[in-house]
């Protein structure tokens, strides 16, 4: 969700009045996935790397988050929606962590439809952390180093249990990953728009849905061996 900063100076406002305006889309895009059928949205709300801004946008940011929580908290609880969290949240101001916990405790036993936070995270330290926790995992003898693979180590990430990105978006005319989900999205088809964040509104996050909806995803295999595979039919089955 890039590019809050850029907008608000364009318009001659303050940063933090971009970022409040991002807020506010993350509502109306919250929304328009549910009714696009979207179960799994993840938004990259505060980067690792994000501390090193000037400390008053850091507290405005965080200030912002709560605030959010506090008001999408019935919205959240209203629509079934479970909440997640990737990224080192311990990290976070006490009062935003708790507030996370609480939110993430209301809405557990929600299944279908899912909302990730990614929260003072970096793909880097994501990849460290699940390190640390596979080799706990190997000393305490639970798991055999030897036989390490990804299905394996895709346990200790922090999306254990959450599929893989279909589909990245990013916006504001930026074309780099940023240190997002840079295990998970290696299969991803990506998606750049030059529009800011507080303009790309549901209307454009439908578009990239349908753009993304007429790519073909070949996973390593050739265009004539997916198209044949789509045009197998499907025997009929009953129990």
């Amino acid at each position: 969700m890039d590019g809050n900063g850029r907008w608000a100076n364009r318009k001659g406002l303050p940063r933090n009045e971009g970022h409040r305006k991002g807020v506010d889309n993350v509502e109306k895009i919250v929304e328009k996935a549910g009714k696009l059928g979207v179960k799994y949205l993840t938004l990259y709300a505060f980067s690792a790397e994000n501390w090193k801004r000037p400390k008053s946008e850091v507290d405005a940011l965080m200030n912002m988050l709560e605030s959010f929580l506090t008001h999408q908290r019935k919205q959240l609880l209203k629509n079934k929606i479970r909440l997640h969290t990737i990224g080192r949240i311990e990290q976070l101001p006490l009062s935003v962590f708790k507030l996370l916990n609480q939110v993430k405790e209301e809405t557990q036993h929600f299944g279908e439809n899912h909302l990730i936070l990614a929260l003072n995270y970096g793909a880097r330290n994501e990849v460290i952390d699940a390190v640390k926790r596979y080799t706990v995992a190997v000393d305490q003898g639970t798991e055999t180093a030897s036989a390490l693979e990804w299905t394996t180590f895709n346990k200790y990430l922090d999306t254990s249990g959450i599929p893989d990105p279909e589909l990245v978006i990013r916006t504001s005319g930026e074309h780099r990953i940023s240190n997002f989900l840079l295990l998970q999205s290696a299969y991803s088809e990506y998606y750049f728009s030059p529009v800011c964040w507080p303009d790309f509104g549901p209307d454009l996050f439908e578009a990239a849905i349908q753009e993304y909806q007429n790519r073909e995803r070949r996973f390593g295999k050739t265009g004539e061996q997916i198209r044949k595979e789509q045009s197998v039919p499907i025997k009929s089955t009953s129990s």
